[in-house]
This record gives C-alpha cells, sequence and structure tokens, in this order.
C-alpha cells in the first residue's frame, strides 16, 4: 500500500516522519500494537510519500482508518481527506473550498 501526501506535505502542514512513527506505534499484528516484526515493513518514500508492505493479511481500510486517526489527533482533519485514487493508493487531498466560496457569492 501506498500513502501519498506529497501535496500537504508540500505545503508544509503534514509531517510525514511523523505519520510514519505514528503508523510505527499503532498498526496491529495478531491483534497486538508493536508487533511488526518483519511481516509488516513501513518506509518513506520520496517526498511525502510513505510504502506499507504486508506479508499477511492486511486491510486497506485499517490504513485509511489509521491516516484519520492521525489527521484528528493533528486537527487536520477539518482540510485534508484520504482518498483511494487507486487499489492500494491512498492519498491526502485539501476540500475543495473555492467551489464552496463560489456557491455563496451567487446567493
Amino acid at each position: 500500500f501506498i500513502i501519498n501526501a506529497s501535496q500537504p506535505a508540500s505545503d508544509k502542514i503534514f509531517d510525514v516522519s511523523a505519520f510514519e512513527k505514528f503508523l510505527h506505534e499503532k498498526i496491529k499484528v495478531d491483534n497486538r500494537v508493536g508487533n511488526l516484526g518483519d511481516t509488516v515493513q513501513i518506509s518513506q518514500q520520496g517526498e511525502g510519500k510513505i510504502e506499507v508492505v504486508a506479508h499477511i493479511q492486511f486491510s486497506g481500510r485499517y490504513l485509511k482508518y489509521l491516516t484519520k486517526k492521525f489527521l484528528k489527533k493533528q486537527q487536520l482533519r477539518d482540510w485534508l481527506r484520504v482518498v483511494s485514487t487507486s487499489q492500494g493508493v491512498y492519498e491526502l487531498r485539501f476540500f475543495n473550498v473555492a467551489n464552496d466560496e463560489a456557491d455563496d457569492d451567487d446567493e
């Protein structure tokens, strides 16, 4: 799985290394936190991308859940959302605020 956070990371509002540390601490293997071992590997790829390689059955929804939990903890949940761009790839995007402002001007 790949989590692409390059857009918010380039705007300096999302700390990728803190997110990687959060995943290391929170991902459960065999119902135990901190039990990653060799079965799950988390690495940073380039600018703002995190790759999670699982050699066991692993749900992408669980990764999305943890990402949303991290955003809520950092109080970024109001501005960012997690979108699946293709199978196994999640991307953090900003909410489209410009469209809402344009709608308000029409009234």
